[in-house]
């Protein structure tokens, strides 16, 4: 949607409060939402994906379903739920009231996830917006005592601001009250590297993602079985191929704060995922116990990575909306979503090898990000 001047609030809008983001660039630590960072949620493919996405293990279902006119949301794309989780995480910190309604310049999300901000970048994002919007999630995840699937879209709507000569100069949009809380929910949340980033590879920034949930700064890290991994990434490529491309990311040791190694436990090929020897940035929350995954007999959009334009270095305004202030925090857009009280706990399903349909496909350009 498109609007030359502010316009009267429709939808969920109109009993938000805004959360107006302040500041730009790196100023914010990256977080994650950790049910996002293993489960398979987005395409790891820069081409339109369409096949749905089904997994289901230990009780935990999600799928996933794009549409014809603009396809799944990529990995690539889910860099805006990061910057937006990080800004509402930074914003909590400091006392300040939030909402799932964010109000920013595309100036300031465009500069936080590394990408630049021609022309070409802002069109860009408006796709990205696009399949974040049509893209439809149900999933089990956090469920409640009496519901049992929830079912959302990334962004639930969203609007820009334009000049008469058409130039973008604001953006608004609604998140889910399912990601929402599991922001708030800080057990639910991880700092990540903002190298993260700079990753160009599919299957290697969802990779990075699971190494940060499950291995953390575990001493003797996580291993994992690759055809396990495979499951759980919800890649489109035969498993050969996707292990292939394990193993050449594990060959260029590209993951930020990660060294990979591929070992082999009674026939069976495994990726054990281990803590760099430098220190890390400090995290929000423990992350889980030393295990390993998915072997009985073991136990337990656009443009990414492009260097930044030099409009990075320019002094822009933070924000269009600077005569609004974000107030001290409270419950009022809990309200409005329902949310008073809710807290919920850390999904932790049994373990037990995934599974998940493998689609014949022919394969898609995941895992070297070309």
């Amino acid at each position: 949607m498109r609007t030359s001047r502010p316009t009267r609030l429709s939808g969920e809008r109109r009993r938000l409060s805004p959360f107006v983001v302040t500041g730009t660039g790196g100023e914010v630590r990256p977080r994650d939402q950790r049910d996002l960072m293993e489960r398979p949620f987005f395409s790891l493919a820069k081409t339109k994906r369409l096949t749905p996405i089904h997994y289901e293990s230990g009780g935990v279902q999600v799928h996933v379903q794009g549409f014809p006119e603009h396809g799944m949301a990529t990995i690539w794309d889910a860099d805006v739920l990061i910057w937006a989780a990080s800004q509402i995480v930074d914003a909590e910190n400091a006392g300040l009231q939030t909402s799932r309604f964010l109000r920013f310049t595309p100036y300031q999300l465009l500069t936080a996830i590394g990408r630049q901000t021609g022309a070409r970048d802002y069109r860009l994002l408006k796709g990205t917006l696009a399949r974040l919007q049509s893209t439809v999630i149900r999933t089990t995840i956090r469920h409640g005592e009496h519901w049992r699937r929830h079912q959302f879209s990334w962004i639930g709507e969203w609007e820009e601001m334009t000049t008469a000569g058409g130039r973008v100069e604001g953006m608004e949009f609604v998140l889910p009250e399912w990601f929402y809380r599991g922001v708030l929910d800080r057990s639910l949340v991880l700092t990540i590297d903002p190298a993260y980033f700079r990753l160009k590879g599919g299957i290697e920034r969802w990779l990075y993602r699971v190494a940060r949930k499950h291995a953390g700064r575990q001493p003797q890290g996580w291993c994992f079985d690759i055809l396990h991994l495979h499951a759980k990434s919800g890649s489109l490529a035969k498993p050969a191929d996707f292990a292939c491309d394990i193993r050449r990311i594990a060959a260029r040791q590209s993951l930020p704060g990660y060294r990979l190694r591929i070992e082999r436990v009674d026939h069976v090929e495994m990726l054990r995922i281990l803590p760099a020897s430098y220190p890390q940035s400090p995290v929000d929350n423990s992350v889980s116990g030393i295990g390993t995954s998915g072997v009985e007999t073991v136990g337990g959009i656009g443009t990414s990575g492009v260097p930044i334009s030099g409009l990075r270095a320019c002094q822009g305004q933070s924000s269009l909306w600077s005569d609004e202030r974000n107030p001290a925090r409270n419950l009022s857009n809990l309200k409005d979503s329902n949310m008073v009280g809710a807290r919920r706990a850390v999904d932790n399903p049994r373990s037990g090898a995934d599974t998940a349909p493998h689609s014949r496909t022919r394969r898609r350009s995941e895992g070297d990000g070309e």
